[in-house]
């Protein structure tokens, strides 16, 4: 099944020191359920295609559909469908972690308090719930986005460098969740990483 289309994309920063000079042009992409890799040096637009595709960022032309719902006709439903794990400040970093848990999950139907307790569990934040996010260490805050992006039940997860900041228990977690049979069937999980990533992936895309 037909989970991610990008259709014509065209994409290009204003005021960039670029500008003029389209970092996506007439940018196609189909992909099914499974992990796909997507790779490129510095400045190739790694992370600007993930943000066009969680809707951060909007296109100049083209289209963009996850499970064929469109996210420029049906925003709502789109991100309904999608979640972008990436390296950001938090938008609202006066909020506890469990708060900021809290608002994401209310924005998914169908997300389950079991899932997201198993990945606490795993990832063991239980003890940093009632901290103030800006508190949490580097690799703290990784995982906290990690925890919440495992649990969610959307067709498309985007996670960029998820190896980065974890320590090696945690990296071998997120590789046999990631690697999951089950999740790889039902999930389109696309990654961004300098590194290999060890999993075993669909497909490789260069940018």
């Amino acid at each position: 099944m037909l989970m991610l289309a990008i259709d014509h994309l065209n994409f290009e920063y204003a005021g960039h020191p670029y500008a003029g000079r389209p970092l996506f042009r007439q940018f196609g992409l189909q992909l099914e359920a499974g992990i796909t890799w997507l790779r490129g040096e510095n400045g190739a637009g790694k992370t600007t295609l993930m943000k066009l595709i969680a809707g951060a960022l909007l296109p100049h032309t083209g289209t963009i559909t996850v499970a064929g719902i469109d996210s420029q006709q049906q925003p709502l439903e789109y991100r309904r469908h999608i979640h972008y794990c990436g390296g950001d400040t938090p938008a609202l970093p006066w909020l506890t972690v469990r708060e900021m848990f809290d608002l994401h999950v209310a924005l998914y139907p169908g997300a389950d308090g079991a899932a997201l307790n198993a990945q606490l569990d795993a990832f063991r934040l239980h003890g940093v719930l009632e901290q103030p996010v800006t508190t949490l260490s580097l690799g703290q805050h990784k995982k906290m986005q990690l925890s919440l992006a495992l649990a969610l039940p959307v067709a498309v997860l985007l996670i960029d460098e998820p190896f980065n900041g974890l320590d090696v228990a945690a990296v071998a977690y997120l590789r046999t969740q990631l690697a999951d049979p089950a999740r790889r069937a039902r999930q389109c999980t696309v990654l961004t990483s300098h590194l290999e990533p060890d999993l075993p992936l669909a497909q490789t895309i260069q940018l």
